[in-house]
């Protein structure tokens, strides 16, 4: 092999490094495509993502704001019955006043009045009466048909007894 001249040495060299360089240059160009791609696909998948994460973030936050809207309506409700109890009953009392009031206020409706007292009296001691009867005679009943049910077996026993002694007269 011949030697080299020094510039030859130099030029070949210098082609050797542009090789490499131009090859580190491909390989870090793919590289660089590669690792774009994947940002970009990284870009779109987190984009997506974040789509996704702030959709869902923004049904949760309406259910939460529903939610609250409606145990705050509850409670309105609440209150407002409570409210509208103690207006009612204020209100019944209040007519009932002015009903006894004009009951009583004039000697007609007074008199209508206690008849229908008297009424009512009579039915209610009527039916205590009654009731009363209606024990009193089931009570009667229970009492003699435990009594005939003794009178049975006395009788029975008596009978029994009668046997006994005819035996023992026939047996001396």
């Amino acid at each position: 092999m011949a030697t080299q001249s020094p510039t030859r040495r130099q030029a070949a060299a210098k082609r050797a490094a542009a090789t490499r360089k131009r090859n580190a240059a491909k390989r870090s160009a793919t590289t660089t495509k590669s690792s774009a791609r994947r940002t970009r696909t990284s870009a779109a998948r987190t984009s997506r993502d974040a789509r996704r994460t702030t959709a869902q973030a923004t049904r949760t936050a309406s259910r939460n704001v529903d939610a609250a809207n409606t145990r705050l309506g509850a409670f309105g409700r609440q209150a407002q019955r409570a409210l509208l109890i103690q207006v009612g009953a204020a209100a019944t009392v209040g007519d009932k006043v002015r009903q006894t009031a004009r009951t009583y206020s004039k000697l007609n409706r007074l008199v209508r009045e206690l008849d229908r007292f008297e009424r009512r009296g009579l039915r209610v001691l009527g039916r205590g009466q009654r009731s009363v009867k209606r024990r009193r005679r089931e009570f009667e009943h229970d009492v003699r048909g435990a009594q005939r049910t003794i009178e049975t077996r006395a009788d029975g026993l008596r009978a029994d007894a009668r046997n006994a002694a005819q035996q023992v007269r026939e047996l001396v």
